[in-house]
């Protein structure tokens, strides 16, 4: 049973690296490590199975490994965000049930992907998949990956569910994310989170509650102390954190030349930091001695700052 009277997450939410071994099993050395690094930095939630968690390239056993393992080592210290996202309904519904079984906060998920859907479609598939949901649910919209995005309209819709508790948004759209809290505006605690770092700050000034921040993997004291500068509206201090965060962003996720640089950037950095393994899942693989040598000089360069 859902309970109604969750109560509300605010604040920095780390959607967790999952540390692969170099013949891609979950490494549980890097994953303890990684849960007590972003724990001692003082994050607010940890969401796994996400964007920066790989989902979509891990098989069933390996999310659901990861799901028990994860709620092992957090052990209710902080509530526990799952990312359910997958082209079968009957595998988020699956994760979900591991979800609920481990304990979780919530489950997330983005529209199912490969075929684009209609908004009318949208707000069916969710209506669907939330009477099967064991767990409350947070809408992740990541139009890059699922080429559809949430319409405004259809969000209030769907959230018209109580299980629907919050939006998870990575488009990078200012203008439509503001859309968005503007049309939520009367439910103020259906929960609003942005995934891009280096807009976080100005959501949480407009109103958001938090941030989906990857670079909190490394740094997590960093997003923490943006978080509660934005929330305390302190605005020199923001700009003077916004600054280290975009060091960060332009340092580390952009070497590389594809669309996983992001990916293989940041987890090569936890490596440098000695935190978990830089695998990545497959197809890719991790940088080889030219990035590395480019990211230890921008780990350098960035703790300096810090």
């Amino acid at each position: 049973m859902v309970n109604s009277k969750l109560k509300p997450l605010e604040g920095i939410v780390v959607p967790l690296v999952t540390p692969l071994s170099g013949d891609n099993r979950i490494d549980m050395d890097g994953l303890n490590n990684l849960i007590e690094h972003v724990i001692r930095g003082g994050v607010h939630g940890i969401f796994i199975l996400g964007t920066t968690g790989e989902a979509q390239s891990l098989s069933m056993s390996q999310r659901e490994e990861m799901i028990k393992e994860t709620s092992r080592i957090l052990g209710n210290r902080l509530p526990l965000l799952v990312g359910i996202s997958d082209t079968s309904l009957t595998d988020s519904v699956a994760l979900a049930q591991k979800a609920y079984n481990c304990g979780a906060y919530a489950v997330v998920a983005t529209p199912p992907y490969y075929f684009a859907t209609a908004q009318s479609e949208l707000i069916d598939y969710f209506e669907n998949l939330i009477s099967l949901l064991p767990l409350p649910l947070f809408l992740y919209n990541m139009p890059v990956h699922t080429k559809v995005s949430f319409d405004p309209k259809t969000i209030k819709r769907i959230a018209q569910n109580e299980k629907v508790i919050g939006f998870k948004d990575s488009s990078a759209n200012g203008t439509y994310l503001q859309t968005v809290m503007y049309t939520m505006k009367d439910d103020p605690e259906f929960m609003i989170f942005v995934g891009p770092e280096e807009m976080t700050a100005e959501m949480v000034l407009m109103g958001a509650h938090g941030g989906v921040n990857g670079g909190a993997n490394l740094f997590p004291e960093l997003y923490v102390e943006l978080y509660n500068a934005a929330k305390s509206h302190d605005i020199e201090k923001v700009r003077d954190l916004q600054e280290k965060v975009m060091r960060i962003s332009t340092g580390i996720y952009s070497k590389g030349k594809y669309g996983s640089s992001y990916l293989l950037g940041l987890k090569c950095a936890l490596s440098v930091a000695g935190i978990c393994p830089d695998f990545p899942a497959m197809p890719f693989t991790h940088f080889g001695e030219e990035y590395r040598k480019m990211i230890e000089k921008e780990m350098v360069e960035i703790k300096s700052m810090l």
